[in-house]
């Protein structure tokens, strides 16, 4: 219990009753066992007024014990694995330029692909530079830095910049993501998990992703078998939603059964290409924060709790 226990507090909490600590206490504890929760659950769960839930929420990521975001509130070492984008780069080098050049055997030269922010889609998209016929959209601030190095077309996604990620995130670009349709999308992901599909760390990241897998023929989830097991705050597609892993090492007999199941082909570095299952166009794709496994138990043990579109206004500006 003393691992609960608030170890900083803002000015003001000091004084607050044991009922409310208590309280507080028990809202760390769901989100160490359960994952991140919203001010709705918070109010169900302790039987408290919505100002009272959201006082709570502002109390505790003031004291550095839950991270605020988008109405949710997640466990504070939800985002600090996060590592800045050039320190991802300088990792394994090696392996990301082998599963970029699995990855583009994968993709068409000619039409409209999606490439995803991450180092790992950055030297995707640069393969992809040199394809005379390509128009590709992407927020990648790298990968836009070297549209003249190739006569493919490239075409920024709005937004603002997030600095850890080197990405266009945010409201700009997200309604300009409701209009197109790509041919491909090749995105990345900070964790894997094997019943859940996959995760990354920022809200407005998941909802591009989410987007540009709901509006494209061919989805690739391009990832390394470190990726595995490693949660992050938000779940932004099921394995349904993807046609084609491409990665480095092969996966155990179950988790390849189970993506079997949702019809997702296993790309092999080193391998030879072999043609994905038709695209499915089922509209499952969506953004759920993360759940732990203690919270899928149950008939529904393994399926996200809820998944959250993204926007849906048309706009012509990019």
């Amino acid at each position: 219990m003393n691992a609960l226990l608030l170890e900083a507090r803002p000015a003001g909490v000091e004084s607050t009753s044991a009922v409310t600590q208590e309280r507080l206490r028990g809202i760390l504890r769901l989100l160490l066992s359960q994952g991140p929760l919203t001010v709705s659950e918070i109010v169900n769960r302790f039987r408290v007024s919505y100002a009272t839930a959201r006082r709570d929420a502002v109390v505790l990521a003031a004291a550095g014990r839950a991270v605020r975001r988008h109405g949710w509130l997640l466990p504070a070492a939800t985002l600090h694995g996060e590592q800045h984008f050039r320190a991802r780069a300088a990792h394994h080098p090696g392996a990301k330029i082998h599963l970029a050049h699995a990855a583009a055997k994968l993709l068409p030269h000619q039409g409209t692909v999606f490439v995803d922010g991450g180092t790992t889609c950055l030297a995707v998209g640069q393969l992809l530079l040199q394809r005379p016929g390509l128009t590709l959209v992407t927020p990648s601030i790298p990968l836009l830095a070297q549209a003249g190095q190739g006569p493919a077309a490239i075409i920024a996604l709005g937004g603002e910049v997030r600095q850890r990620s080197l990405a266009l995130t945010g409201s700009f670009g997200q309604p300009w993501m409701a209009g197109p349709h790509f041919d491909a999308a090749v995105v990345g992901a900070a964790g894997l998990d094997p019943v859940e599909g996959a995760f990354t760390a920022e809200f407005s990241e998941a909802m591009n992703k989410t987007e540009a897998l709901r509006r494209s023929t061919l989805r690739l989830l391009v990832a390394d078998t470190e990726k595995w097991r490693r949660r992050s705050a938000f779940c932004f597609a099921p394995w349904r939603a993807f046609s084609v892993l491409v990665t480095n090492q092969d996966v155990r007999d179950e988790v390849r059964a189970r993506l079997a199941a949702a019809g997702v082909a296993i790309h092999l570095t080193g391998e030879c290409p072999t043609p994905p299952s038709p695209p499915k166009r089922d509209g499952g794709v969506g953004i759920t924060p993360a759940r732990s496994a203690s919270a899928q138990r149950g008939p529904n043990a393994g399926v996200p709790p809820r998944y959250i579109g993204a926007g849906s206004r048309r706009s012509r500006s990019a």
